[in-house]
């Protein structure tokens, strides 16, 4: 353990660590996926994960698991990554294969919101988050390297389908989640290994690009908040999870079965259930926290 926590001290200059590498039961919800990301919570009981390789994504109930819908027998579907269930019912859902935003109803129908900007197509949509006016904003990144500096992140007014670029010039912007009061809006810069945080004012733009904090090797992933406002960040090849405070201090690393996390969710009837997607093992896993989640801005919870 010491030694553990000096490589971390050696490699995180930003973070205080208050605790490491905890280990934690794991409850396998579901196996057999293909590349799982994107979980999303719909308050009802029901959890919808993307298989991106697979095509497909999953709808899990209890322990029943089924194929929500497919890319084969749907030509508005190729391969989603995030996801997010709305309190209109629907499924919003980024979708990389076709380069589009996609919303998929409650009967597992699709369509292709927008897939454009200035008439060029977008390049790999990653991830969503709904701020309280109901505008959606998701990642865009294109090429993965430190230097690669053509990811982008957009707003969309669903009612006008007014799109507009907020951010850009970024390093495979991936996993995206608004504060409690949706004033900051946190990007997960996975290739180099930092969150990002932006303010955001009443007309939805962003300004004061900050650092948040940085990891060790790996890729920051998907994210999530507690009521507490602790940040979970899902760290791809890291092989944990990572719990920060406000303050961006480690609180807790939590080791996961697999060494490739990919995005983590909260649910259960009191939103103490965290979901895990992993992609080494093609699992999703949960563990139970203290602290309960926050609910999403426009969430059905």
């Amino acid at each position: 353990m010491k030694k553990l926590l000096l490589l971390a001290l050696l490699f995180i200059p930003q973070l205080s660590i208050a605790q490491t590498d905890t280990i934690i039961k794991f409850t396998k919800v579901a196996d057999g996926l293909n590349f799982p990301e994107g979980p999303a919570w719909d308050g009802k009981g029901n959890l919808y994960v993307s298989s991106c390789y697979g095509g497909y994504i999953t709808k899990i109930f209890s322990q029943n698991v089924s194929k929500f819908i497919d890319s084969t027998s749907n030509p508005y579907m190729k391969q989603t990554n995030g996801l997010t269930v709305h309190n209109d019912g629907n499924i919003y859902a980024c979708d990389y294969g076709i380069g589009a935003i996609i919303k998929i109803s409650p009967q597992g129908i699709s369509q292709i919101l927008i897939d454009s900007y200035e008439e060029r197509r977008f390049n790999r949509p990653n991830d969503l988050a709904f701020d309280k006016k109901g505008n959606l904003y998701f990642t865009d990144p294109k090429s993965y390297g430190k230097d690669k500096l053509d990811g982008r992140i957009f707003k969309v007014n669903l009612e006008s389908k007014k799109i507009t670029l907020l951010a850009d010039s970024l390093s495979f912007p991936n996993g995206i989640a608004f504060s409690k009061g949706g004033d900051k809006i946190f990007v997960c810069e996975s290739a180099q290994n930092r969150i990002l945080t932006f303010d955001v004012d009443s007309s939805g733009s962003f300004s004061n690009k900050t650092v948040f904090a940085e990891l060790p090797g790996g890729d920051p992933d998907g994210l999530a908040f507690d009521i507490n406002e602790n940040l979970y960040i899902a760290h791809f090849g890291g092989g944990a999870v990572y719990i920060l405070s406000p303050k961006a201090k480690v609180i807790e690393k939590i080791i996961t079965p697999g060494k490739r996390p990919s995005n983590v969710e909260f649910g259960g009837d009191d939103m103490k259930t965290l979901f895990i997607t992993e992609c080494e093992t093609n699992c999703v896993y949960s563990i139970q926290v203290k602290t309960p989640g926050m609910k999403l801005l426009t969430s059905p919870n």
